[in-house]
């Protein structure tokens, strides 16, 4: 089953040039697809106009089947899409607990079995959980801020770029965490400027030029594109290179 259905959508921010261009795509239940692309492409504009955060001037999202009221991201929580932006998306002054129980803030009952679940799923908070947030590692605030988006149980996760600023061996956590919870049953939309490294983990990869979708195939088939490496997916041996220079640095640590 789809999970969620775009269609050709469009839009931008207000008073400013129209920055997405009709953009469709669809996003089943265990896809972890990326969104690549160069600097300016609109990419993160696109992930916003689908959940809600900014009103598209045209076009629809469809979540299970039924249509979002559009620029609506509070509805979109609630029938089941959760989005992490790639900054702010932790509460800093808050502990770990705290953030959990914030994600948790829609429900009306059965807290603290969410909140168990994603000490279950993310063990590594167990220990964290009267930290606060702005003292966690860059890694671990990572993990913190999927952990509260999942408090929903949603169907459909939107990831913006979730390894910024990240070392590479923790980029590579990050990223097996997110095909893992692909692989429990959710959707995952996923932008990402590290497009070699999120390709391998993920299933299917969108390219997007100037606001449009112009390439939409398995992340296998884009991996094996000369061209596309070429053009936008940079080095994979410049990565583990930079990894090996730079040690060991796990998101769990």
């Amino acid at each position: 089953m789809t999970d969620l259905a775009i269609t050709a959508i469009r839009g931008g921010y207000p008073n400013a040039e129209e920055i997405v261009k009709g953009i469709d795509l669809t996003v089943a239940g265990r896809d972890l697809t990326v969104i690549i692309g160069p600097n300016g492409a609109g990419k993160s504009t696109f992930l916003k106009l689908v959940a809600g955060l900014l009103r598209p001037t045209d076009g629809a999202v469809h979540l299970q089947g039924e249509a979002l009221p559009p620029g609506n991201a509070q509805m979109a929580c609630r029938k089941g899409m959760s989005f992490v932006p790639q900054e702010r998306n932790v509460f800093q002054s808050l502990t770990v607990r705290e953030n959990l129980e914030m994600g948790g803030y829609l429900l009306r009952q059965g807290l603290k079995d969410r909140l168990d679940e994603q000490l279950t799923r993310f063990p590594l908070l167990k220990s964290k959980l009267r930290d606060k947030a702005g003292n966690l590692s860059g890694g671990q605030r990572q993990v913190l801020a999927m952990a509260v988006a999942l408090m929903t149980r949603p169907s459909v996760l939107l990831l913006d770029e979730p390894t910024a600023g990240l070392s590479p061996a923790a980029a590579d956590e990050i990223f097996a965490l997110v095909r893992d919870l692909a692989a429990s049953g959710l959707a995952v939309l996923m932008v990402e400027q590290n497009a070699l490294l999120a390709l391998e983990y993920g299933t299917k990869g969108l390219v997007l030029v100037a606001g449009r979708k112009v390439r939409e195939e398995t992340a296998s088939s884009l991996l094996a594109d000369d061209e596309m490496r070429h053009l936008f997916l940079g080095r994979r041996d410049h990565h583990s290179t930079m990894q090996n220079e730079k040690g060991n640095c796990h998101a769990q640590h």
